[in-house]
């Protein structure tokens, strides 16, 4: 096995976070997302949707950053309107970042503070409060602390189990929270709460490294392995296809 870096373990990671999609729409938010969806459809998730950032569906990958790559192929046109009919009927999965997540998945990216005077302005809702509910939503944390890893959110953007249950039946019928990705390692809320749990730790990391630096109580598995590490045909797909350039370096924090 080669070296990699944090980066493409975490490239990796996300990857992983999309297997078993299928034909469905994919939307990546984000250097580390893109890289990660991109990678799927290279290789273990070929069938799943992604577009141009515009407009278009593409069969093909281009590589991120602006890189010289093949010219786009073209399959169909997804307007916006598009987007919505698609997300309302759960068939989109879709990984946002958080500046703040909680225990339960609620996630902000509106504003640092008290609401209505915060310390901080930051995206607002965007289209957090839809996606969670409507569809399958994952997240990237490329800073994981205690000031991202919080035991409550300042503002809720994205809805997480315990707002979605507190909602009733309607409201969460699509409602999952597939993954969470950091550079510190992968988790997940399959327990019994919800609550989220410690999958797994990227190679180089302790789990006493991930408690520690997480503002809640996590749950943590007796057994925790290490993140699936990079196979050598990924890794030559990053380096030469998907990030050529090497951005998703300049985005993990070890």
């Amino acid at each position: 096995m080669s070296e990699f870096t944090r980066a493409e373990a975490c490239a990796v990671a996300i990857a992983e976070t999309f297997r078993g999609d299928g034909e469905i729409l994919v939307s990546p938010i984000g250097t580390l997302p893109l890289i990660g969806a991109r990678l799927a459809k290279l290789t273990f998730e070929p069938d799943i949707l992604l577009t141009d950032g515009v407009a278009a569906i593409v069969a093909n990958v281009q590589p991120v950053g602006g890189a010289t790559g093949p010219e786009p192929i073209v399959e169909s046109w997804m307007p916006y309107r598009s987007v919505f009919d698609t997300l309302w009927s759960g068939r989109r999965h879709v990984m946002m970042g958080a500046t703040q997540i909680d225990r339960f998945g609620n996630q902000n990216i509106s504003c640092i503070g008290d609401f209505e005077r915060p310390k901080a302005q930051l995206l607002g809702m965007r289209g957090a409060p839809g996606n969670t509910l409507n569809h399958p939503t994952s997240y990237w944390v490329p800073n994981h602390s205690p000031k991202t890893f919080v035991a409550t959110v300042d503002v809720v953007s994205g809805v997480g189990y315990d707002r979605a249950a507190a909602l009733g039946a309607r409201a969460s019928r699509f409602h999952e929270i597939r993954r969470v990705v950091s550079n510190l390692g992968v988790f997940d809320f399959d327990t019994p709460d919800h609550a989220m749990r410690l999958v797994s730790v990227h190679p180089g990391v302790t789990v006493a490294e991930v408690v520690e630096n997480t503002g809640f109580e996590l749950v943590v598995p007796d057994d925790v392995p290490e993140t699936r590490a990079p196979g050598e045909e990924e890794l030559r797909l990053l380096r030469e296809v998907i990030d050529p350039d090497g951005i998703a370096a300049r985005e993990v924090r070890v």
